[in-house]
């Protein structure tokens, strides 16, 4: 079986590239919309947008496992581009270092808002083809981790519409009563 290592979805969000941007940045907040990631732990970025080199641990679960991954920053352009790479992982702290996976987010605006494209890559080159389809297949319930996160990428973007478009029409209706 032909490993896939990029897989990536889309969908255009009701909002401007910078505000998709400015929610998508902070990583502590991506709990929010992720179906495996809670965010990130106490001690690490806060609410603000994260810049270029910020390092974050990020918390994560499938299932009733629980893991840890410390994160660096690798692009955080505003309205345009945010991505982090995944160098270490945990059980309670991240400390198996070495490559695992990157994330990127584009942000295009478009006539009716912005089309916001989020891809992972597989970092994890080094490992033969069958040790990853067989790790993968035992920890994502029989799945490759492309398949297992083409899934979680879908969910994710779709909460992030629904979330973003429903703070704009909000924040547009207590604009109308003010």
């Amino acid at each position: 079986m032909v490993r896939l290592f990029t897989v990536s979805g889309s969908i255009v969000v009701g909002v401007s590239p910078e505000t998709v941007y400015q929610a998508v940045s902070r990583p502590g907040d991506m709990g929010r919309w992720s179906p495996e990631n809670l965010g990130t732990t106490a001690d690490s970025a806060g609410g603000e947008a994260a810049t270029l080199g910020t390092t974050f641990v990020g918390r994560n679960k499938r299932g009733r496992f629980r893991w840890v991954t410390r994160c660096t920053v690798t692009a955080a352009e505003p309205g345009r581009r945010f991505a982090f790479r995944v160098h270490a992982i945990g059980r309670r702290r991240p400390r198996l270092r070495g490559p695992i996976a990157s994330w990127e987010y584009r942000f295009e605006p478009v006539a009716e808002g912005t089309r916001v494209t989020e891809t992972w890559t597989d970092d994890r080159r080094a490992w033969p083809t069958f040790v990853a389809n067989a790790f993968d297949r035992a920890v994502t319930s029989g799945k490759t981790f492309a398949d297992y996160q083409s899934r979680n990428i879908e969910t994710t973007l779709r909460n992030l519409k629904r979330e973003l478009e429903q703070e704009q029409e909000q924040g547009q209706q207590q604009g109308h009563t003010a």
